[in-house]
């Protein structure tokens, strides 16, 4: 039976956890990034199905690329984050369903229904994306998730054969100390949540 993470590491992963839009150069170096993508890959997808692609954007070369689809509020802390992150989503995910879910033979039920294969890709893609941003703030790096980005010209950069589609990006790196906007508020139980 699990027990209760101490407050330190809710404090890290939740509590006190910002998003930024401002980093120091600080790199990030490879092996955090297999570090990052080894821890977040355990967290749970639907039949196992883990459908996210991620691209390290790092590379001056690659950060001129993923400029060309950034909405013009996002391009400055973008290019100075060290490493930015394409949550991508595989539109063949099943191909690798017989390795990856044995239990049954779940492939034909995606490959012969794009509707089903797409909301799978796209659901489960987005969750493999928040497990990516708390491991990431367990390893002691800081995030800033965006959505402000033309999703067809990163696939026309980033993935011109069509089978990997963008979902959404996240800065990486280490926050500049003193630079996150005020937090949000967050809505209450009552307004988000009901017990049925």
């Amino acid at each position: 039976m699990s027990t209760p993470l101490p407050t330190a590491s809710l404090e890290q992963s939740f509590l006190s956890a910002r998003t930024f839009s401002k980093f120091t150069d600080q790199a990030v170096p490879d092996a955090l990034l297999h570090q990052l993508y080894d821890l977040a890959k355990w967290g749970p997808t639907s039949m196992n199905c883990q459908p996210a692609r991620l691209v390290f954007v790092r590379s001056p070369e690659a950060k001129a690329k993923l400029k060309l689809a950034l909405a013009p509020g996002n391009a400055d802390k973008t290019m100075a984050a060290p490493v930015t992150i394409i949550v991508a989503m595989d539109s063949r995910f099943y191909d690798h369903l017989p390795e990856q879910f044995p239990a049954m033979n779940a492939k034909p039920m995606f490959e012969g229904n794009a509707v089903l294969a797409e909301g799978t890709a796209f659901r489960n893609s987005s969750l493999q994306g928040a497990y990516v941003i708390l491991a990431a703030r367990q390893l002691g790096l800081d995030c800033g998730p965006m959505s402000g980005f033309d999703a067809a010209k990163v696939n026309e950069q980033f993935f011109p054969d069509g089978r990997f589609q963008a979902n959404f990006l996240v800065n990486l790196g280490y926050g500049e100390a003193g630079t996150p906007y005020p937090r949000g508020p967050r809505l209450p139980f009552d307004t988000a949540c009901s017990i049925a």
